[in-house]
């Protein structure tokens, strides 16, 4: 049964085309379905739409489902067209109806028919999976928050364990200035901060109601869509009805262009890891059972599980310019081609977050050289420090730049001493405090208490205090 269903017949290709892959996408949605659901029926309570009697009728059924969504076998099954449908159908199926349906003799909370009946007043399903969709966008943002702050930590720690391991520094391809793998591993930390910060500002797009714009025109129903949103925890409503639908594709290219900020730092270390480990570099190497071998070269350690992370980060680089494409030049309102959406942003979490749990594990088998700079062919770097250590006696930069130039070549150049780099930034003071604050800083930006489990949990202690 379709809640478009009128009487009449539609061909059933037309809804396996147009359902099928989309189900297995909203048996995802379903638990932030449930909840906005239980939110709406408050709100419909009170503002005299439904009984009290209805009220908690449809709240009892709704979290009956809530649980059956929690089981790992759960699926939407084909013969109902998304997760809206399902849990209609099923609070009526819990009633004892309809008849033709599969689960008629589920004898569950014996919901009142048309309290059923009731729950889609006032909203569409436009709105309705639009709430759906920023309710897991923000959520999922929050979880991948923490893990890239794990992340970060992990860099941090790693900053702080090889500060005095020293590497050359590179700019175009050749060797430039003594640096550290402390201020490496402390640089993609830095980095994470940025992509915290994006990220922040694309879970405060989702971070707004659009429940009670109903198809994109509201209603002339009298709901309260301030509460609705109070109780399902947003900071802010769309105001506007029509810009609710004007909004798909936007925050979900937002999201995921932050998700590709992220996959942009990870690829990078991932290449660079791959740079240092061959046979030019040498500086780091992997624990065995972090490399792959050859068919035909006995000798081979290969990095293929950084190549994969490289790769794979590239492709999230990608999907917000397909998202783009995928949403350029629609007319006004809702379009059926943003259902396709979904599948997309599913991936796209999916993926950013495999790739931080196998950096992270990575991360663990990685191992420093710690002479790099006893090899003579990076004496020339530290011509630097010869110019430093002239300028510290008087003489102005550019003689001692002429007079330290003279000498390239020669493998004269003394190695300097890392207790002259004390600026915020440098081989001895890597930052790491000022960088861990600015973490803890921008995790202050993802609202806690976002799950589906705590937002169920919440919504009558809000309603509570916002009848109150």
């Amino acid at each position: 049964m379709h809640l478009w269903d009128k009487g009449g017949k539609t061909k059933e290709s037309l809804i396996s085309f147009t359902c099928a892959n989309d189900r297995i996408y909203d048996a995802r949605l379903a638990p932030y379905d449930i909840v906005g659901s239980m939110a709406h029926a408050v709100m419909l309570e009170r503002c005299g739409l439904i009984s009290a009697g209805e009220k908690d009728s449809l709240l009892a059924g709704l979290a009956r489902l809530f649980e059956e969504t929690a089981q790992s076998d759960f699926s939407i099954g084909k013969e109902f067209e998304d997760i809206h449908s399902w849990v209609e159908n099923r609070l009526h199926a819990m009633a004892g109806e309809p008849a033709e349906k599969p689960q008629a003799n589920f004898k569950g909370n014996q919901i009142a028919l048309d309290a059923a009946g009731k729950l889609h007043t006032g909203r569409s399903r436009n709105d309705q999976v639009l709430t759906d969709l920023h309710l897991y966008i923000r959520h999922q943002s929050f979880l991948l928050a923490h893990d890239l702050k794990k992340l970060a930590e992990d860099f941090l720690d790693l900053s702080e364990t090889h500060k005095g391991d020293l590497m050359p520094g590179f700019t175009h391809m050749q060797a430039a200035m003594v640096t550290s793998f402390g201020l490496w591993f402390a640089s993609y930390a830095e980095s994470l901060c940025d992509d915290l910060h994006v990220l922040s500002g694309a879970a405060a797009l989702a971070d707004a109601s659009p429940l009670g714009t109903a198809a994109g025109y509201g209603t002339s129903l009298p709901i309260d869509r301030e509460m609705t949103a109070e109780l399902l925890g947003f900071s802010r409503l769309i105001v506007s009805s029509p810009y609710a639908q004007m909004s798909r594709g936007r925050t979900e290219r937002q999201v995921t262009g932050a998700i590709a900020s992220v996959a942009g730092t990870i690829g990078r270390f991932a290449s660079d890891v791959i740079l240092f480990m061959s046979p030019g570099y040498q500086f780091v190497a992997l624990t065995e059972d972090l490399t792959t071998g050859s068919s035909i070269m006995p000798q081979k350690k290969n990095p293929d599980l950084f190549e994969l992370i490289r790769v794979r980060c590239n492709r999230l680089l990608a999907v917000p310019g397909e998202i783009a494409l995928m949403t350029a030049g629609l007319p006004p309102g809702y379009n059926r081609d943003y259902q396709e959406l979904k599948a997309v942003l599913f991936d796209a979490f999916d993926g950013i977050t495999e790739l931080i749990h196998a950096i992270r594990g990575a991360l663990e088998g990685l191992v420093v050289r710690k002479d790099i700079l006893s090899d003579t062919r990076y004496n020339d770097i530290f011509s630097v420090e010869e110019a430093n250590r002239m300028v510290r006696e008087g003489v102005p930069f550019r003689v001692a730049y002429r007079e330290a130039a003279k000498k390239a070549g020669s493998g004269s150049f003394s190695v300097a001493s890392v207790a002259d780099y004390t600026h915020t930034g440098s081989i001895v003071n890597t930052g790491r405090k000022i960088i861990q604050q600015r973490i803890d800083d921008l995790m202050k930006g993802f609202m806690a208490g976002c799950s589906p489990e705590e937002l169920q949990a919440g919504i009558p202690v809000r309603a509570r205090l916002y009848n109150s």
